[in-house]
């Protein structure tokens, strides 16, 4: 038996391809066709933006508590959230869940030290990447990181929130973002973390500078081994 899988959503694009990822690879663990039991809440995107835009850390933890109750009332055994920025939140949810979470940047900070990647690149929305959501988790691993210049963050951040979100992938944010990593390169990283869950749409192993560690299917993966003993 599998455990039921309870997926936290926040953005559309990221959290569809978390759960794509459950599914088409949940057969290499269960059998041709097969996945865990796998359930979503989201509530309005607008609502974690305005949350996000206005600082208001404790409006994103209620949110996503929210999210948390209704899957636990239809079952799910443990909850995963594809949005690596709104886990700044998590230290404020974890006391209230009703359910245990898997974090994402100790998922993809496990990995970045099973590689042996020492000094990674942070990339994501200009929310995730000022906050300490992977430089708590990579310095407890002795990894060290960077973060981009602010003229690269906010670009970055903008496409996320322009483009991204909406599922809109233009070719010259493309050659923009692999800009962005290439300067972390140059800074010494020998690894890019992908840290928001819409990043894998533009970028991958084959366009990446560097290698490039994709936080979604990275944590739907990690979903998989938890819920397939």
């Amino acid at each position: 038996m599998s455990r039921h899988i309870g997926i936290v959503g926040c953005s559309a694009e990221g959290a569809a391809l978390c759960y794509r990822t459950i599914c088409a690879e949940g057969e290499a663990w269960l059998g041709p066709h097969a996945h865990p039991e796998v359930s979503m809440h989201t509530p309005s995107f607008a609502a974690y933006v305005a949350c996000l835009e206005s600082d208001d850390l404790q409006g994103v933890a209620d949110l996503m508590l929210t999210s948390a109750r209704k899957l636990a009332a239809v079952g799910a055994d443990f909850l995963v959230c594809p949005d690596n920025t709104i886990h700044e939140a998590l230290p404020l949810v974890a006391p209230h869940s009703p359910l245990p979470w898997l974090h994402i940047a100790e998922v993809v900070a496990d990995e970045a030290k099973s590689r042996g990647y020492t000094k990674l690149g942070i990339t994501g929305t200009k929310w995730l990447v000022r906050s300490d959501v992977y430089p708590a988790k990579l310095r407890e691993r002795g990894l060290d990181f960077q973060r981009p210049a602010d003229a690269d963050r906010e670009e970055v951040s903008r496409i996320i929130m322009e483009e991204l979100v909406r599922g809109r992938c233009v070719p010259q944010s493309v050659a923009r973002f692999e800009a962005v990593v290439g300067r972390l390169r140059d800074r010494g990283c020998d690894a890019v973390i992908l840290g928001c869950t819409e990043l894998p749409l533009i970028m991958n192993e084959q366009n990446a500078p560097i290698p490039a560690l994709d936080s979604t299917r990275l944590l739907a993966r990690a979903a998989l081994a938890r819920a397939c003993p």
